[in-house]
């Protein structure tokens, strides 16, 4: 296997404002055993005094901020034009990672040059529950992760090919991007935060791009930590513990996704199962959370957009650059 010691590897770190989960990740790619790293902070906390102290504490970071959230979408795309290396790492803040994560996963890529997504194994900061062993796609059109939840026994500790790779800690070919880049977007930026991994993988998948699951890149992961209440950190059924307008995000993106990357015969399959977990969602809404009603209504202008989307994605006849 090609050694890769001498590749440039760019890590985008998207920042909400928490320190000790920003310093606890960027400690964690101060020890990376692979040293030829460029790392960009995205700065969405909107405190100059945070975006001060973050620089001062680490200076070798790159730090970009601007006077509005670019959001988890819009941050990531700025990290990846602003960043020179041939493989893309994001983070979420609230990520830290084993001292050879770097090592391993870049590995992953040399296997086949149709790899486009590396995933390792993501656990929650006990060390010993799965967040994620790899993205698939459901029967509902959702994001399923494997092994969400579960105690971690070796049961995974295989590699394999998978649909796709966990956002919080997600490793992309620069190449792979560019391949499926919308406009100026890499990620959807209409997303704004969830179901952009998806998309993204889903994109790709398409385009005859593959992920590929390392076990042996191992991630820790405080999940919720930057969107939920302090009560729903590492708690399952996110969408208790988000607000109005994240669970407009979590609803409204799972239709954008769906309505870019679904073919017609794979819509038409799974139009049973998609149909049983709408009524299902609604009904939650409609009970426990009827504000999301007029919230939505105001989001139905994505959709038209994410079928201008489609048709962008359909034009382009090239399967990989």
């Amino acid at each position: 296997m090609q050694q890769a010691s001498n590749e440039i590897v760019t890590i985008i770190v998207v920042a909400g404002g928490i320190k000790h989960y920003l310093e606890s990740c960027l400690d964690s790619l101060r020890a990376q055993t692979h040293k030829n790293l460029e790392v960009i902070v995205v700065d969405n906390s909107l405190n100059s005094q945070f975006s001060q102290d973050i620089i001062r504490h680490y200076p070798e970071i790159k730090l970009y901020t601007e006077k509005k959230n670019l959001f988890y979408a819009g941050a990531l795309n700025k990290g990846i034009d602003l960043g020179r290396g041939d493989y893309i790492l994001c983070l979420n803040d609230d990520v830290t990672l084993d001292s050879g994560f770097v090592r391993e996963a870049l590995r992953g890529f040399h296997q086949d040059s149709s790899i486009g997504m590396i995933g390792g194994k993501i656990l929650r900061s006990d060390g010993i529950t799965i967040d994620s062993t790899g993205l698939f796609l459901s029967l509902w059109r959702t994001a399923r992760e494997r092994g969400y939840g579960i105690k971690d026994r070796g049961q995974y500790n295989y590699p394999r090919f998978i649909f796709g790779v966990n956002g919080a800690a997600a490793f992309y070919r620069r190449r792979m991007l560019g391949s499926i880049k919308i406009d100026a977007d890499y990620f959807d930026s209409d997303f704004r935060m969830f179901y952009e991994d998806l998309d993204i993988a889903w994109r790709a998948q398409n385009r005859g791009w593959k992920a590929y699951y390392l076990p042996w890149a191992v991630a820790y992961h405080v999940r919720g930590a930057t969107a939920r209440r302090n009560s729903g950190i590492n708690q399952p059924y996110a969408r208790r513990y988000l607000n109005d307008e994240l669970n407009t995000y979590l609803i409204k993106n799972r239709y954008l996704s769906i309505f870019k990357n679904e073919s017609v015969l794979g819509f038409l399959l799974h139009l049973p199962f998609i149909l049983l977990y709408d009524f299902l969602i609604f009904i939650y809404i409609l009970f426990f959370r009827p504000r999301l009603f007029k919230k939505l209504s105001l989001n139905l202008k994505y959709l038209k957009f994410a079928l201008e989307k489609r048709r962008k994605i359909k034009n382009r006849s090239v399967k990989r650059c």
